[in-house]
């Protein structure tokens, strides 16, 4: 391959565990961008959230949010495109869902990330980490009014259970019409139909005219599967779900030992 773009993930992948990007991780992506080698954060989060870490790892390109939802240029505010999930099938999803399962709580991400709807309810178990918001700005809505409108992404979370319980419920209704996913967050993520990473990934390609072969990608959890195994290269990190591991052509060491920077220096210095 002829290394043209790097689509990394963020939490549990790029960042370490304090959500901080080493001076090395720095550093290897520095010198990929040196070489006019496009490097995308690929994400779960909403720009509000990469806004956070995009100085320390020197994003100022294009980036993927909402698990391949939304491109947007970080400097320019240019948007290529948003995929959101229809009105119609969030109410279907929510009631079927929320007969299975009581106490559920919805918050629906729009207007390329920047609002945030949360149901009555729902900041009072959220936490700063969970989406790169202060709980106390979340305010609060009727469920009616959580799935009035179109969202880039719809989050599904519970007081109690654990988000892989909440995910295969939702699985094991057999509705149709959405994709589902978890990031290693505390709740359940649904992107409109057909979206991932993956799909995500493939169009910002076709916008720079980059092949897939030249694409390597990195990765740790369930929302990464795809597009590890979509990319010319799929990178799973040593402390990532044996998914991602089976789905990658290689596994590197962990967030927290730098195995971005590894692979990204091994690949430049053979290039």
């Amino acid at each position: 391959m002829t290394l043209r773009l790097i689509a990394t993930d963020l939490d549990g992948t790029l960042l370490t565990s304090a959500s901080e990007v080493s001076a090395r991780t720095r550093s290897a992506l520095d010198a990929a961008r040196e070489r006019r080698i496009h490097v995308v954060p690929v994400t779960a989060r909403q720009p509000i959230g990469l806004r956070a870490i995009a100085s320390g790892a020197g994003f100022d390109g294009w980036a993927l949010c909402s698990n391949g939802a939304y491109a947007t240029h970080l400097t320019e505010g240019r948007m290529l495109f948003a995929e959101e999930l229809p009105a119609e099938t969030i109410r279907t999803l929510a009631q079927a869902l929320g007969d299975s399962i009581p106490d559920l709580l919805f918050a629906s991400v729009r207007e390329g990330g920047e609002t945030f709807v949360a149901q009555h309810g729902y900041a009072a178990i959220a936490d700063m980490s969970d989406h790169k918001r202060d709980p106390a700005s979340m305010g609060g809505v009727d469920l009616a009014e959580v799935l009035a409108a179109p969202s880039l992404k719809l989050v599904i979370r519970h007081p109690e259970l654990a988000p892989a319980a909440v995910f295969d419920a939702l699985r094991a209704l057999g509705l149709t019409g959405f994709e589902a996913t978890l990031s290693g967050a505390p709740f359940v993520e649904i992107m409109a139909e057909g979206v991932t990473k993956a799909t995500g990934l493939a169009r910002l390609c076709e916008h720079l005219a980059i092949d897939r072969a030249d694409v390597v990608a990195f990765g740790d959890a369930l929302n990464d599967v795809e597009m590890l195994r979509w990319a010319g290269h799929g990178v799973a990190m040593t402390n990532g779900l044996d998914a991602a591991k089976a789905a990658a052509d290689e596994t590197t060491a962990s967030n927290d030992d730098d195995g971005v920077a590894r692979v990204i220096e091994r690949m430049l210095a053979t290039a």
